[in-house]
């Protein structure tokens, strides 16, 4: 049935290109140049539309960078109405950022995201420390393109579209000019369009392409090659700015961009006859990198279209041919609609990372027998991606005569197997304390078949700590897993009585763990293991050191959806922790069996800009002894607002709040790319040396008043707080997460 529909589509389409080619015997072929020029590109979609006004048809197409894009799409068969939509419709400040949102990754990987929260790709290799070749993979991009073009599939040659297709790249080995005429289009747009340094090289036939504006930025001399009598050249590249403009690094640099590319737009034009015509919208104001001038542009291409319809009217054709021309477009690209409708007749995954292919599988979750659109494809890749396993994802369809097959391509990161990670949290309370703390983290992937990691961390600063561990999934599917951990803590906690220091406490303290766990879902985990401590806790109020030891058990769960730990507008956190232990104090009487349990939660409800956000905190011990060596704290921001960081310590502590927190920056100033968020809160809370003295009577009650934005290095925030006792206290920080 399948090669049944094949060949009732061939006919299809030689009929198409008879009719066409009846109609359009005794004209000018028409090839349609399309210049780079970043968000200005919405200026080519202007013209077309005035070229469909007018019944102009195109022939040949072929573009750089945007136009590529553009051009690309034109050749699918899309209207400039429907190009118009899509462009609209995208997202395109997303494009620009590859970081897998915090609600997609998994447990494990949530946790380690918050600590270490500086967003730098590092790797060490046989002793060299490795970088992706760009500060963007193209991931996202990626899905942007593929949702704008649709379910399409590879082509053995760009002249099987509604419209023969070129896009141009460069070589970043030779500087030359690479035009793409098979394959994946949605790879040769975007190939096409790599800014280089800023995004990942697209690698092509083994060739490691860039942006094509580098060496023809508008390509008259491929469009000329592939046949057209007459050109319609779009340039929308960018004027060199006036001396008192180039004021600094990224001024200087851009111009040096613009000056390669408007110098491989003057060799083009000189090809350019008499005959061609050349579009200059009035775009030179405009950004090349704020996708909201977009309407602008689009306007300017109308408007420059307009001004050249004395060129253009004679490469019109009459209604009737024109109408041929369209249906034939339509005729085509109804090819690759219908097929999107079939079911895949096979799912071909080619794994280079070290990723069981069954994980793989599985998490993609796409089988033989369905039948896909846009929305679930791009789910299925998301998915996959966003185990944080890899560097590059992408899904290609390729039809053949038995059906159509969906070929997934999961690229190891380049820069692991062992790679680096960094944090930073420095917080100020503009008074008596500044605290900074630095992490470190180096972690050895792919150990095992299963995927086993030996992680190494520091931590240093106002905290220190050293840890070792190792975490070996136990089988394919990474669900049950087993983690052995060493680690060293020096804790420090400085008690005060409103401005005063009142005491010094200290915990040294050396800890070991071995569990066995679930990963239920990238949402949740469950681990049961056994530990064991041994440490010193020194205070100047007790005559000696305290020295003691621990073992037990733990049952340790925890779930967590939240979009972003400081300033959420989406899920919740759960956490417990339950320990059963026997423990043993030097000079003093032990304690004996005692049951620790802590517990924390933090959800939030969101209203459009407004979001109301829960948190509660309940951590506890029972002993034979009002003495304890596991210290809680408690003070902070939304921690006790009023109270300096960790100023109550005590083996009982119980915490709540209520936060309201509004997206000032969106909602009130337009700032899409830098949220502004104005918080208060209402809290109330206490520590307690043993459950025998806990007393409702004794909460403390306090609250805040907060400026907050996210940063690339974590949340940023500047705060008042103060509590019915008195206390008070202000805060600045960038990188805490609270």
């Amino acid at each position: 049935m399948c090669r049944m529909m094949l060949i009732s589509r061939l006919l299809l389409l030689i009929m198409g290109l008879s009719v066409a080619g009846f109609a359009c015997a005794d004209r000018l072929k028409v090839g349609l140049v399309l210049s780079g020029g970043g968000a200005k590109g919405a200026a080519h979609v202007g013209v077309i539309k005035i070229l469909e006004q007018h019944h102009i048809p195109v022939d040949y197409v072929a573009g750089t960078s945007i136009g590529a894009y553009v051009g690309g799409l034109y050749a699918l068969g899309y209207s400039a109405a429907e190009i118009e939509q899509l462009m609209m419709d995208q997202d395109w400040d997303s494009g620009y950022s590859d970081t897998i949102p915090r609600e997609a990754l998994g447990y494990r990987e949530k946790q380690q995201r918050d600590r270490f929260n500086i967003p730098l790709n590092m790797g060490l290799r046989d002793g060299e420390v490795m970088t992706p070749q760009g500060v963007l993979l193209g991931q996202t991009m990626s899905r942007l393109y593929r949702t704008t073009a649709g379910l399409i599939p590879e082509f053995t040659s760009f002249n099987e579209l509604s419209i023969p297709f070129r896009a141009v790249a460069t070589d970043l080995e030779t500087s030359r000019a690479v035009v793409l005429t098979k394959g994946s289009l949605v790879q040769a747009m975007q190939a096409s369009a790599t800014v280089p340094g800023a995004l990942q090289p697209a690698v092509i036939d083994g060739k490691l392409l860039v942006d094509g504006g580098i060496a023809n930025n508008m390509p008259v001399d491929v469009v000329k090659s592939m046949g057209a009598d007459v050109v319609i050249a779009i340039d929308i590249g960018s004027g060199l700015v006036k001396k008192k403009e180039l004021n600094g690094a990224i001024a200087i640099l851009n111009q040096l961009s613009t000056m390669l590319t408007n110098a491989s737009t003057e060799r083009q034009k000189r090809l350019l006859t008499e005959d061609d015509i050349l579009i200059r919208p009035d775009v030179d104001t405009l950004s090349t990198t704020d996708f909201s001038i977009m309407p602008d542009a689009l306007a300017a291409g109308e408007k420059a279209a307009n001004e050249q319809l004395d060129q253009l009217l004679p490469l019109a054709l009459p209604p009737q041919q024109y109408a041929a021309y369209q249906q034939h477009k339509k005729q085509v690209a109804v090819r690759w609609r219908d097929e999107a409708k079939q079911p895949l007749i096979a799912v071909n995954f080619t794994n280079n990372s070290t990723v069981d292919n069954r994980l793989i599988a599985k998490v993609f979750d796409v089988h033989k027998g369905d039948v896909i659109d846009k929305e679930q494809l791009n789910e299925a890749v998301s998915r996959l991606y966003s185990l944080n396993k890899f560097e590059r994802v992408t899904a290609e369809f390729e039809d053949t005569p038995e059906g159509r097959m969906l070929n997934v391509d999961a690229k190891a990161k380049s820069w692991g197997p062992n790679y680096l990670q960094f944090g930073f949290n420095w917080e100020d309370d503009l008074s008596l304390d500044s605290a900074l703390t630095i992490d470190l983290a180096m972690t050895m992937t792919d150990l095992t078949s299963n995927g086993g990691e030996w992680r190494n961390e520091a931590r240093m600063g106002f905290e220190k700590m050293l840890s070792t561990e190792f975490y070996q999934p136990l089988d394919a599917d990474q669900h049950v897993f087993s983690r052995a951990q060493y680690r060293y803590r020096v804790n420090e906690w400085d008690i005060f009585k409103g401005q005063a220091k009142y005491y010094e406490l200290e915990r040294e303290i050396h800890s070991a763990e071995f569990g066995v766990g679930l990963n239920f879902t990238n949402k949740s985990m469950l681990e049961l293991g056994i530990s064991g401590d041994a440490g010193r806790l020194t205070n100047r109020a007790l005559i000696e050191d305290v020295d003691f030891t621990s073992y037990g058990v733990y049952l340790r769960y925890g779930f967590d959806t939240l979009n972003n730990i400081s300033f959420p507008t989406s899920g919740n956190r759960f956490r417990v922790n339950l320990s059963l232990r026997d423990e043993n104090y030097s000079g003093m009487e032990d304690p004996g069996r005692t049951f620790q349990i802590e517990a924390d939660w933090k959800g939030v409800v969101s209203v459009r800009s407004h979001s109301f956000v829960g948190k509660a905190a309940y951590e506890t011990i029972s002993n034979d002894s009002d003495f304890s060596v596991n210290v809680v704290d408690l003070g902070g921001f939304l921690n006790l607002s009023g109270y300096r960081k960790n100023s109550l310590a005590g083996a009982k502590k119980l915490f709540g709040a209520f936060i309201y927190q509004y997206d000032l920056g969106r909602d009130a100033l337009g700032l899409q790319d830098y949220p502004l968020y104005l918080g208060a809160s209402v809290e109330a809370g206490n520590v307690w040396g043993s459950s025998e003295k806990m007393d409702m009577g004794d909460l403390i009650y306090g609250g805040s008043l907060y400026l907050g934005t996210t940063t690339a290095f974590g949340p940023a925030a500047f705060g008042i707080g103060l509590t019915d006792d008195g206390e008070e206290s202000m805060y600045l920080f960038i990188g805490k997460n609270f």
